[in-house]
């Protein structure tokens, strides 16, 4: 069985088991959160909500926060001598799925 879950403004298709890395959410690790946007259960009998799913959860469970790789933007006007550096790191959060409550 897997499910559809919107967070941070993506989606994401997550089965049981499965570790992945999410836009930032608040929790210290080893919490246990809850995303009550569904978009979709599939299995046998597939399931799509208009647009989500009522009563549907996922149960995840914080691993670690941290940030991502430095992307840097690097902005030059040529023989003007002016150039302008930037760097940023993305937070993420890795958790675990844990449990997909059909409702």
């Amino acid at each position: 069985m897997f499910a559809v879950i919107r967070t941070g403004g993506k989606q994401y298709k997550v089965v049981k088991d499965e570790v992945l890395s999410v836009e930032r959410l608040d929790g210290d690790v080893g919490a246990t959160l809850t995303f009550g946007e569904v978009l979709m259960l599939g299995g046998d009998t597939p399931k799509s909500g208009a647009p989500l799913i009522s009563g549907a959860s996922v149960t995840v469970e914080i691993l670690e926060q941290g940030k991502g790789e430095k992307v840097v933007a690097f902005k030059k006007k040529r023989r003007k001598n002016t150039h302008r550096k930037r760097g940023h790191r993305q937070h993420f959060t890795k958790v675990k799925i844990t449990e997909i409550h059909a409702g």
